[in-house]
């Protein structure tokens, strides 16, 4: 597999190598329409400068400033126990050195992305909408197609071409809303040359963002199919990474207002539908993903997925080396078929976390029906909607005894709360933050979404 990713990134080089082209000929076509003589040199040099401190933010803080962009709210194990136990096997499958964060998006289309730079810091998000409708198969087809990702090293490159769409798309702006066409002239070659390389700034002002988002929707484009064969491998299970991506292409919102730079990070476009096709499309067209994973002939090895991808897109997709060293692996049955009960429970499981996350308490009345309560209400109960029945509110107990403060940087040390019972409890972190145990709830820790301290539960 390491002879097609390496094959890809050599093809994407020269995508990238292209993009560099359209921002320096912007920026020394802009500088020259300012001042014919010095000005093409100080236009790449700020064209450069731009470039530089974008990237050295997208270096250390962009997987941060994507999620935020996403709306993306860190998780914990005790928050999706199924999702976690998901990414855990798919990262042990793929050999992933480090355990991605997991990051929940409060949004109703489905849909997922990875991000990040291993083996260091890296994280895969999902939407509610993909946890609401995904069995636990097609979850894993998911997961395994992001992990995939941040395995070949698609996240970094596609940050930094990210990085670069924005840095031309930020120079053209600038010079289209500001025109600083300066009149000085010494000569009437210099006033000559000062109009051709204002026609110029301003053609490729106009043209070279447009290029340049064509060339970075390609680069995903070429990547997705990868990642498609890597959560083949890693599930031996394809049909659940074929059947999850058609019920997301069916329940996909299309949005008219998508940002562009993560459009083509998402597991399938999240674009308008007339974006979502030809040169504008950030993926590869669905049924043939899915015909193509559909037409492994019982084998999830790469060599039946390139074997299939031949009778589809009629060429090669896997290097002949690899092809060579790959080992055949049977494709595992389908499990269990999941019952109407279990989506139904599956979906209000997602809708009491994004409570929770919300720092609402989540109960559930007797006859089955959640109420939402505010953190801070001060009713003793609260009656259920349905049947009438009076629920008593858990009120927040006094906070467990303070932590030490910790040393500036320094992660906030741990703090202790003994559960009293079984039933729903609440108290209040350190920090003041109310935090709510269910029932069900049987992990040693959990994290304090006010402050990030961990909170050790003892008699879980």
């Amino acid at each position: 597999m390491w002879e097609a990713i390496e094959s890809n990134k050599r093809r994407s080089v020269y995508l990238v190598v292209v993009m560099a082209l359209l921002l320096l000929g912007l920026g020394a076509a802009i500088g020259g329409a300012v001042q014919p003589r010095t000005g093409p040199i100080f236009g790449l040099a700020v064209a450069l400068a731009v470039w530089f401190i974008l990237w050295m933010v997208a270096l250390f803080q962009g997987d941060q400033i994507l999620l935020a962009t996403a709306g993306a709210k860190r998780i914990e194990h005790a928050d999706a126990p199924q999702l976690f136990n998901i990414v855990e096997e798919m990262r042990i499958a793929s050999g992933l050195e480090t355990m991605p964060e997991v990051y929940i998006i409060p949004d109703d289309a489905p849909n997922a992305f990875a991000i990040g730079r291993p083996p260091g810091r890296c994280a895969v998000a999902v939407t509610s909408g993909l946890m609401r409708i995904l069995s636990r198969y097609e979850l894993q087809g998911v997961m395994a197609h992001e992990i995939g990702h941040l395995k070949n090293r698609d996240t970094v490159f596609m940050m930094l071409v990210g990085v670069m769409l924005g840095t031309i798309v930020i120079v053209a702006d600038l010079f289209l809303r500001l025109r600083v066409g300066g009149r000085r002239r010494s000569s009437r070659e210099e006033g000559n040359a000062q109009t051709i390389f204002m026609v110029i700034a301003l053609l490729l002002a106009i043209l070279a963002p447009l290029l340049a988002q064509m060339i970075y929707f390609a680069c995903s484009r070429r990547r997705e199919y990868l990642a498609d064969a890597s959560s083949a491998l890693f599930t031996r299970y394809p049909e659940g990474l074929a059947s999850a991506l058609e019920k997301l292409t069916v329940a996909q919102v299309r949005r008219e207002e998508v940002n562009r730079v993560l459009a083509p990070m998402y597991i399938v476009s999240p674009m308008p539908v007339a974006a979502a096709v030809g040169l504008w499309s950030t993926h590869p067209p669905t049924d043939d993903r899915v015909k193509i994973l559909r037409g492994m002939a019982g084998g999830a090895a790469y060599t039946d997925y390139d074997a299939a991808f031949k009778k589809i897109v009629g060429r090669s997709c896997i290097g002949p080396r690899t092809l060579a060293e790959a080992k055949p692996v049977a494709a595992r049955g389908a499990g269990a078929g999941e019952t109407r009960e279990e989506t139904v429970r599956r979906s209000k499981d997602v809708s009491r976390m994004l409570g929770r996350l919300d720092g609402l308490l989540m109960m559930t009345c007797v006859c089955g029906v959640g109420i939402k309560v505010p953190t801070g209400c001060t009713w003793a109960t609260i009656p259920c909607p349905r049947c009438g029945i009076e629920n008593p509110v858990p009120k927040a107990q006094a906070s467990p005894a303070a932590a030490p403060a910790a040393p500036a940087g320094a992660a906030l040390p741990p703090i202790r709360y003994q559960r009293k019972g079984k039933e729903w409890e609440s108290f209040k972190c350190a920090c003041g933050y109310a935090i709510q145990l269910a029932p069900m709830f049987s992990a040693p820790t959990i994290k304090c979404n006010g402050c990030g301290r961990t909170v050790e539960i003892e008699g879980s």
